[in-house]
């Protein structure tokens, strides 16, 4: 059963989701040549905690840091270190927040200095990606709707999705049902209803789809040693369409 949220539960998820939103954009401003993954993530964590929120993924089976961070070839669950970001690189911010036990989720991959003109186009697709699957977390249309607006977006322009991890219902927990490919058919699956929370974050790679989970048994990376690219908000399906939280 996917959980549909009352009208309390989505005003403590869109104050959660504004803390996110505001941390996100924060972190944003902090990107550069010459910082180390291990400050993002003490940021990440101060931010937070000078709104009265905690990191949802501290802890969460087992991860060891407050904030993902994934550069170049890294997909997902890059854990914060002393690496530090060189011209030319690129990073993904994969941040959680547990706002009072209500969660929210948002993504980004950013630009470290200049980059070259392909992997730009690499971020501007995935992020156009996620504004797509949006429009089609709309009441009464079918999940699969949004997983076939991402995936024809992104082959459209010679990319490619990820297919070993997916979006996720959130809400009272960090991950909740229903589960959300970036890839299907469409008019497939359960019809979206007024008071579902969802968070949809394509996972876009230059090459192949395919991944593979390194050695500390988080961080996966493309197999192909290509770059990725993944965007999420997390949003509610309403009367009056798709509102996302995270902004």
């Amino acid at each position: 059963m996917i959980p549909l949220k009352s009208e309390q539960e989505l005003a403590m998820l869109k104050k959660s989701g504004k803390i996110l939103g505001k941390a996100m954009q924060r972190l944003q401003g902090f990107i550069k040549p010459g910082v180390m993954t291990s400050e993002i993530d003490r940021l990440a964590a101060e931010l937070l905690k000078q709104e009265g929120a905690v990191p949802a993924f501290k802890g969460y089976r087992g991860f060891p840091a407050n904030i993902c961070t994934s550069i170049n070839e890294e997909v997902v669950h890059g854990i914060p270190s002393d690496r530090v970001l060189k011209e030319g690189d690129i990073i993904s911010l994969d941040l959680g927040v547990d706002y009072q036990g209500y969660f929210s989720d948002a993504a980004v991959t950013l630009p470290v200095g200049r980059i070259n003109a392909q992997v730009k186009k690499l971020i501007e697709v995935t992020k156009k990606a996620l504004s797509e699957g949006i429009k089609q977390a709309r009441q009464d249309n079918h999940l699969s709707d949004i997983s076939y607006a991402i995936q024809t977006y992104v082959e459209g322009h010679g990319f490619s999705v990820v297919r070993q991890f997916i979006g996720h219902g959130i809400g009272c927990s960090l991950h909740e049902e229903p589960e959300i490919p970036n890839f299907g058919r469409p008019h497939q699956g359960p019809l979206l209803k007024s008071g579902m929370v969802l968070a949809i974050e394509p996972m876009v790679n230059m090459g192949t789809w395919e991944c593979k989970i390194l050695d500390n048994g988080w961080t996966a990376v493309t197999k192909d040693g290509l770059a990725s690219a993944h965007f999420e908000h997390t949003l509610a399906v309403t009367d009056k369409g798709p509102e996302i939280l995270t902004n």
